[in-house]
């Protein structure tokens, strides 16, 4: 049985697609929310202008410069709880303590990581056209990277198949269809 977003009985669940640059969370995470008619969410679009232009310019961001971006993303999926709404939303969320932050008194969330070699991801990087994510921060990335944990419950889903395959695994994983 699918949950619905306008479903008032069935509980909201926020799933929360994440990973590294290059991994394929905005398709993966535009596409499941369509086939599943829920609200979505880009985590990029909640950057300030500066932390654009710092990433743009090839400099990592620093904790300091994540934490009122991620508060922001977590106002995002309040809003969806409270309407009832189930929801995708994607981020990197590549640290325990930002995943920590994003799921705080929200039980709703399901972690989504997907999960790619360096070798996979670059190549994906290096083809990309106007993202302000330049290919070279992609070590930052994966140095920053805590995977998610058994504890945290996440569904681990490789991005070695298509975006149509790493959707359908979704669903069958989160069980909502």
């Amino acid at each position: 049985m699918t949950k619905s977003s306008t479903n008032a009985a069935a509980e909201p669940i926020i799933v929360l697609v994440l990973g590294v640059s290059g991994s394929g969370k905005s398709t993966v995470g535009s596409m499941l929310a369509g086939r599943l008619g829920w609200p979505y969410a880009e985590a990029d679009d909640f950057h300030s202008e500066a932390n654009r232009q710092k990433m743009a310019a090839g400099h990592a961001l620093t904790d300091e410069d994540r934490w009122p971006w991620l508060e922001t993303i977590a106002e995002w999926m309040d809003g969806r709880i409270a309407e009832g709404r189930s929801a995708v939303v994607t981020c990197s969320a590549l640290k325990r303590s930002y995943r920590d932050l994003l799921r705080k008194n929200r039980p709703q969330v399901r972690l989504v990581y997907l999960k790619g070699s360096r070798e996979l991801i670059a190549s994906r990087l290096t083809a990309r056209q106007g993202h302000f994510f330049p290919a070279q921060l992609l070590e930052t990335q994966f140095a920053t990277l805590e995977e998610p944990t058994e504890d945290e419950h996440p569904y681990v889903v490789p991005i070695g198949g298509t975006p149509e395959e790493i959707v359908d695994q979704t669903v069958r994983q989160l069980g909502v269809v």
